[in-house]
């Protein structure tokens, strides 16, 4: 099938259409399936969306003080958020995933998906403008912008992977520093997050430590919500 013609939904679910479609198969590549993967445009897409909410953050609570235009911005970004995102935009089945991640179920993987939608929008960023990502941007979180309340503070996937297991009386998270990857103005952190109820750790990736933390935790929560 014409690549244009396998992601026509998906377009209409965007508002947008790439001009080259192999810049959104790029961007729904992920590791486990080839050399040339979505990563990087991860990598500008968390950037721009970070500013593109920062600044609407800015302008609609003009009395609000800096750590709760921060505590607002970590929920909108949150790897959960995204991949609801994902989910509505139903980008499961357009996901190009080796066969481990296939037979696993990487699909259906919120941090998965989450990844891909940051990687749209760096797609979208390279083949259009700020302009153009904003306003798409926007249109996506307009609900949920629309329903934030800045009195309500929120928790991060660490924050609450650590108050599960000290509810359950067990032992707190570890986090190590498994790997860094690239030059120093382009890193790629890789973060092990082993608690004692599993036998093997979950690793996160971000371009920061604390990102590459939280999906660690994330993906923890997932998994001890499926079990």
């Amino acid at each position: 099938m014409n690549e244009s013609l396998k992601y026509v939904q998906l377009y209409k679910k965007l508002g947008y259409t790439f001009d080259n479609a192999a810049n959104l198969k790029l961007a729904l590549t992920h590791r486990s399936a080839s050399k040339k993967h979505n990563e990087r445009l991860e990598y500008l897409g968390d950037a721009v969306l970070g500013m593109v909410i920062a600044k609407q953050l800015f302008t609609q609570f003009p009395k609000q003080p800096e750590g709760s235009l921060t505590r607002m911005r970590a929920s909108l970004v949150k790897g959960e958020t995204l991949a609801e995102l994902g989910k509505d935009f139903e980008l499961g089945e357009l996901l190009e995933l080796g066969p481990g991640e296939l037979k696993s179920g990487g699909h259906r993987r919120s941090s998965i998906l989450a990844d891909a939608v940051e990687a749209i929008i760096g797609a979208i960023y390279l083949e259009s403008d700020f302009v153009t990502c904003e306003t798409l941007i926007l249109k996506w979180f307009d609900s949920r912008l629309k329903s934030l309340n800045p009195d309500v503070h929120l928790k991060d996937d660490k924050t609450r992977l650590q108050e599960y297991l000290q509810g359950k009386k067990l032992p707190l998270p570890e986090y190590d520093i498994v790997n860094i990857t690239g030059k120093d103005h382009d890193q790629t952190f890789e973060v092990s997050c082993r608690v004692t109820v599993f036998d093997n750790p979950a690793i996160g990736r971000g371009n920061s430590r604390r990102k590459a933390e939280q999906q660690a935790a994330r993906k923890v929560l997932e998994k001890l919500n499926s079990d």
